[in-house]
């Protein structure tokens, strides 16, 4: 339980430090960061995990760069479901799925 609170509150102020480099990235604050992570974590284990098993053909075809572009399109999701949470057009989106990914496998650690 602890560990899964740490991974939010971390997610959340990822997202924070996100809407701040990225343009078209936006934010309204920790809340709506903080429901944002929520969402993000929710819309990726059930229709992520189902769009990365249909897709698995068309990752192997590109090396796994395909995987950016569901993680792109999982956060435009969750900013079409989260109020305070907006992403202008697609690549903010790309470009936040990238930094979000390399700054998780890097706290991951």
């Amino acid at each position: 339980m602890v560990h899964w609170l740490l991974s939010l509150i971390l997610t959340a102020a990822l997202l924070l430090a996100i809407a701040h480099l990225v343009r078209g990235f936006e934010l309204d604050g920790f809340g709506a960061a903080l429901i944002a992570a929520v969402v993000i974590g929710f819309v990726n284990a059930t229709l992520g995990l189902v769009l990365r098993i249909l897709t698995f053909p068309l990752t192997l075809l590109t090396l796994g760069l395909f995987l950016l572009v569901l993680n792109a399109m999982m956060l435009k999701l969750a900013a079409a479901l989260v109020p305070g949470f907006r992403i202008r057009g697609c690549w903010p989106a790309l470009l936040a799925a990238v930094l979000l990914s390399v700054a998780n496998a890097l706290l991951g650690r």
